[in-house]
C-alpha cells in the first residue's frame, strides 16, 4: 500500500476497501453479489442524505416564512 503516507486517513481507506474486497473473494463470492451490496449500500446512502436534505429544507422554508 504505498499508494499514501502510511496510516494517513487515505490509507486507511484503502486499506479497509481492500479488506472489504479480499473477504468477498475469500469467499468465492460472484462479481454480481459485490455489485449488488455496494448498490445496496449506495442507495442507503442516498435515502439517508435525502432524508436529512428533506429535514433541513423543511426547517429552512419555516424559517424563511417566519420573517
Amino acid at each position: 500500500m504505498t499508494h499514501y503516507k502510511p496510516y494517513s486517513p487515505e490509507w486507511h481507506r484503502r486499506r479497509e476497501l481492500q479488506q472489504a474486497i479480499f473477504s468477498y473473494l475469500d469467499a468465492g463470492e460472484s462479481p454480481d453479489v459485490v455489485v449488488a451490496d455496494i448498490m445496496e449500500i449506495l442507495h442507503d446512502r442516498s435515502e439517508s442524505a435525502y432524508k436529512e436534505f428533506s429535514k433541513v429544507s423543511e426547517l429552512e422554508n419555516k424559517l424563511h416564512l417566519s420573517k
